[in-house]
């Protein structure tokens, strides 16, 4: 299945994520991933199942290959390339003069928002995930793009949780999850909060997106 998670800035959005990986641990209540509580997973074992792509694309000086691999250590040139067409920057990578060995530099200063965005995504996807966390990771594609790229990850056997910030993607999850000051405020399809939650309508009328597919 696939989660949206909405709110604004402070809502709790990348704190709730964080919760899954253990980068935090609640203080109140259980997280339960797989019929168990977080914490009686070994952490390793735990995070072997996330494929994590933070808010801010973590991208180090090294080859395209050696950033996407990260996620995958020896991972074979055919599975690198696999990752970067589901994220929709395998063109972009090619077109490089040194393409896969192209070097990036620091947090990736001589990259695009979006390129270093997919390259990030790649990473996460080259791990076979069973759960994959997009932190409002799509925040610099273009439309097209991003269609592009829900319409490859539909073949992802993973539950996915998207945090995102317009209604459009959110539209394409199984449910959507609004937050507001820490706490829930809305749970459900986008038709469903539409029709009965005032904070997602407004959302939605300010990006031009009521209309109910």
């Amino acid at each position: 299945e696939k989660l949206a998670i909405m709110g604004a800035t402070g809502a709790g959005k990348s704190s709730l994520l964080s919760l899954l990986p253990r980068l935090y641990d609640a203080t109140e209540g259980e997280i339960i991933v797989n019929g168990r509580n977080v914490q009686s997973w070994a952490l390793d074992d735990l995070r072997a199942m996330i494929g994590y792509v933070p808010q801010q694309s973590m991208l180090f000086t090294g080859s395209i290959y050696e950033n996407v691999s990260w996620g995958k250590e020896n991972a074979p040139l055919e599975e690198v390339q696999a990752a970067t067409m589901q994220a929709q920057i395998h063109e972009s990578v090619e077109s490089f003069p040194d393409s896969y060995n192209t070097r990036v530099g620091q947090k990736g200063v001589n990259l695009s928002g979006g390129q270093k965005q997919r390259l990030s995504i790649a990473r996460a996807l080259i791990r076979k995930s069973q759960i994959l966390i997009l932190d409002d990771s799509t925040s610099a594609l273009d439309v097209k793009t991003e269609a592009a790229l829900w319409d490859a990850l539909e073949k992802e056997q993973a539950t996915m949780l998207v945090v995102t910030q317009k209604i459009r993607t959110a539209k394409i999850a199984d449910k959507i999850l609004l937050l507001d000051d820490g706490k829930v405020v809305g749970f459900g399809s986008h038709e469903q909060l539409i029709n009965s939650n005032k904070l997602y309508r407004s959302i939605a009328e300010s990006q031009q997106e009521l209309e109910v597919e």
